[in-house]
């Protein structure tokens, strides 16, 4: 103990995510949103209560296995150093298979295939992000958690990058938890949305009831402080 008094990030949580739906998951800046994605691959380990991916506890799950099913996008697209095949190989060299069709991959996030020989830490931001899809993809994960990846990006590449994400979701059937500070995208894009507050789930919701009536005043008032500063000068 460092004398330091620990602070609880989640408590209380009880969700359930259908397999193959889109969760949009929205809340104030330090309200525990990230936290709650790391735990489902283990990046961060529970103190306690149990989290369920694919009727298996997280904890049961070899690591390795786990990240492979259930793949993390970041807001800042980190690149490993090399070019961009050098990062999609990373994948499959971490969790020991072959991997041989980088061209069709790069491709399909919607860059050419030229760019898998260029140094990948020299590419725009909305490039990095798809190759950081790409390389998440390489594993072809059943579960995509993405933490607010379009919110460095300039309005078109967000919007590209956003229906990238969609087109993967309806072609691979996967299961997408996203977190997002754009209540707008969290419309578009969920079939179900959470608003986490201080740790708790507040609301959780079809999407299209948690925004057009909300059962909870916290909820509202949520929604009603978010609307009015994005739409002040």
């Amino acid at each position: 103990m460092d004398g330091k008094e620990k602070r609880r990030v989640l408590q209380d949580i009880t969700a359930e995510v259908p397999a193959g739906s889109v969760v949009t998951i929205v809340g104030p800046s330090g309200s525990g949103k990230s936290s709650l994605l790391s735990l489902c691959n283990l990046l961060s380990t529970p103190d306690e209560g149990e989290i369920w991916v694919q009727d298996k506890e997280v904890r049961t799950w070899d690591i390795k296995k786990l990240r492979r099913h259930v793949g993390l996008a970041f807001q800042t697209a980190p690149m490993l150093p090399g070019t961009v095949l050098d990062n999609l190989l990373s994948a499959a060299r971490l969790h020991h298979f072959s991997f041989e069709e980088p061209e069709r991959l790069i491709q399909y996030v919607g860059l050419p295939e030229n760019i898998l020989k260029r140094d990948a830490r020299e590419l725009s931001g909305g490039q990095k992000q798809r190759v950081a899809l790409a390389r998440t993809l390489v594993n072809e994960p059943a579960v995509l958690l993405l933490d607010e990846i379009t919110s460095a990006l300039d309005p078109i590449a967000a919007r590209e990058i956003e229906e990238l994400i969609i087109r993967i979701h309806k072609e691979k059937q996967n299961t997408i938890l996203w977190v997002t500070h754009d209540l707008e995208q969290a419309r578009r894009v969920g079939d179900f949305t959470w608003l986490i507050v201080e740790g708790q789930i507040i609301e959780q919701a079809d999407t299209s009831l948690f925004f057009s009536c909300p059962e909870k005043e916290q909820t509202r008032l949520f929604l009603q402080r978010e609307h009015v500063e994005e739409i002040e000068p």
